[in-house]
């Protein structure tokens, strides 16, 4: 037994997580109710009386040196996520600085970062988030598809992300996941066939309603200010149901109506709803033990409406005079 308690002890201080999701599954492994100290736990239970003292002390430094390890990792990696999200990785600076921001905020709700390739198949961009065969979000005039194959294409959504992490993570799951997402659209001042998404899952037992209205309010008065107040107004996603369009009352006008909000005291800025236990199945968590939601905005729009940008096309352009603006906020 001795043997295996210093093997054991030797993978703990060797292991070096490249992700909290894999940190998460080792924790589980390694400290979990059904873990390998629990087993050694029960084994214990069985030795000789005159060995107990020396096997006790060393399980007991096991499982310390386990959970500090850990924890440590787990600090690690969080602050490395936080690094990662603060970098201005493009020059589109108004766009990685609200980036920044979101991630921020929901970093202090217990969200943890995740991210994803942009190049994806069809089971995570559509299949697995109860997209239809015949939805029109599949057509070509939506979707750029590589060499016209039809399970390979450019993701539409972050939420390709969100199906990752189902994938290779029990719940309890608590991410956000931002992104830069394709569709094949007409660029306008308004539209553009490249731009940026963050969206958000959470996952765990007895996620309700109410705890997403909860979250979006704070998001919503943190970045736009205390005052703002929220709607939810019915809508339709294939993954989440019930579903609904989340509209923050009008910063420039104070809700009293301008030409921005075209006279409604109502700005748009993002879609969300319950996770659609489809959903839940097809990622392989039980729809009878765990609930969740899902949410999801533009990084462009959120700018846009924060800073009063009115041109989506100025993002990408790289005009030193647009992006000099925002200086002294970075």
């Amino acid at each position: 037994m001795t043997d295996i308690i210093n093997d054991l002890l030797r993978r703990v201080e060797a292991f070096k997580p490249q992700a909290a999701a894999e940190l998460e599954e080792f924790r589980i492994k390694i400290l979990g109710k059904k873990g390998e100290l629990t087993a050694l736990m029960e084994e214990f239970k069985t030795v000789a009386p005159e060995l107990k003292r020396e096997l006790g002390q060393q399980l007991n430094r096991l499982k310390t040196t386990a959970t500090e390890r850990i924890n440590a990792l787990r600090e690690e990696l969080g602050n490395a996520a936080a690094d990662r999200a603060a970098r201005v990785e493009d020059m589109t600076r108004p766009g990685s600085l609200v980036r920044r921001e979101i991630v921020e905020v929901f970093a202090r709700l217990g969200y943890t970062v995740a991210e994803g390739p942009e190049i994806e198949d069809d089971w995570h961009v559509f299949s697995a988030l109860n997209f239809p065969p015949e939805h029109p979000a599949r057509d070509m005039q939506d979707t750029f598809f590589i060499e016209k194959d039809p399970d390979i294409l450019l993701r539409t959504h972050t939420s390709s992300i969100q199906v990752r992490t189902m994938e290779r993570q029990k719940p309890p799951i608590r991410v956000i996941c931002p992104g830069r997402v394709f569709r094949n659209e007409a660029i306008s001042s308004r539209a553009h066939c490249i731009f940026h998404q963050i969206e958000g899952l959470y996952i765990d037992e007895g996620v309700s309603f109410a705890d997403l209205k909860q979250s979006l309010l704070y998001f919503a008065k943190e970045v736009f200010g205390g005052q703002t107040a929220i709607r939810m107004r019915p809508s339709y996603f294939p993954f989440t149901e019930p579903s609904a369009e989340v509209d923050v009352s009008c910063n420039l006008c104070g809700g009293k109506g301008c030409n921005v909000c075209k006279g409604t005291g109502w700005l748009e800025i993002m879609g969300c709803g319950m996770v659609d236990p489809n959903v839940l199945t097809a990622n392989g968590i039980d729809p009878q033990k765990y609930s969740g939601f899902a949410f999801g905005m533009g990084i462009e729009r959120i700018a846009m409406l924060k800073y009063g940008v009115k041109d989506l096309r100025l993002y990408f352009e790289n005009d030193v005079r647009f992006l000099r603006q925002f200086d002294s906020a970075l």
